[in-house]
């Protein structure tokens, strides 16, 4: 027997099954959306390319980040301090002010920025603050970053075009642990400045405590020539452990 099927049997047949195509495809990806956070913390001393920045004493700290679903992100963040008053100048705090683009080429990431350490009111001569233009590259749970002053670095005569070169790693543990072991080389460019380059390593273990709240204890550590980042008898680069807490939101 022949059978006729009706214009609008045939539409209703088409539709039905383009609703079933509908709830069984797979949605599409969505984009990325641009994000507004901020973060406190503090520290039992606050150390960075391994040196301590704060006399090897405890230290707060806040920011601000901005991330735009094209890859564009500024930031501010802000510590307590004390090398600079060790120094001989004036200020207690530093500012860094920072920028850039991050993007992906297949599975590697980028990142291209500016950063600029202020420490207003230094008072030092040369002045303490620094600007570096930096970029990383991404594969996997490694990224290897490199950074170059674009004058005199942190108040060093002469010493523009320093660089500091750095490998870290990131691996989720589970159960909200991640594991990040780090290892740098600071150079600091100018005739006279040769005692004060050297490497820096960290390990550092950090715990999701949830809402926020995070919190990390790190082995942090240098081979920096003896008397080269020193207050008094306090040889700055000498290894230490680090603990810490973080609150994002």
């Amino acid at each position: 027997m022949k059978k006729i099927v009706s214009p609008l049997m045939l539409a209703m047949s088409l539709a039905t099954f383009g609703s079933a195509m509908a709830q069984t495809a797979p949605a599409a990806p969505a984009e990325p959306a641009s994000s507004l956070s901020f973060n406190a913390g503090v520290v039992n001393e606050y150390r960075y390319r391994g040196i301590s920045q704060s006399r090897l004493d405890p230290a707060l700290s806040g920011g601000a980040d901005y991330a735009d679903k094209s890859g564009v992100y500024i930031g501010i963040w802000g510590s307590s301090i004390k090398w600079i008053k060790d120094a001989g100048g004036k200020s207690n705090k530093e500012v860094d002010i920072y920028g850039g683009y991050k993007f992906s080429v297949g599975d590697v990431g980028y990142d291209l920025g500016f950063l600029r350490y202020d420490y207003s009111g230094n008072a030092l001569k040369p002045s303490a603050n620094t600007n570096e233009l930096y970029g990383a590259v991404t594969v996997g749970p490694a990224t290897l970053k490199y950074s170059q002053s674009t004058g005199n670095l942190f108040g060093f005569s002469n010493s523009k075009g320093s660089t500091y070169l750095d490998l870290t790693a990131t691996f989720d543990m589970g159960d909200g642990y991640s594991f990040a072991p780090h290892l740098g080389r600071q150079v600091v460019k100018g005739k006279d400045n040769g005692m004060f380059s050297y490497t820096d390593y960290a390990l550092t273990l950090s715990k999701d405590l949830g809402n926020g709240l995070s919190a990390s204890a790190a082995l942090i550590g240098t081979d920096a020539e003896k008397g080269s980042y020193v207050y008094g008898t306090k040889q700055l680069g000498k290894a230490g452990v680090v603990v810490g807490l973080k609150y994002t939101f």
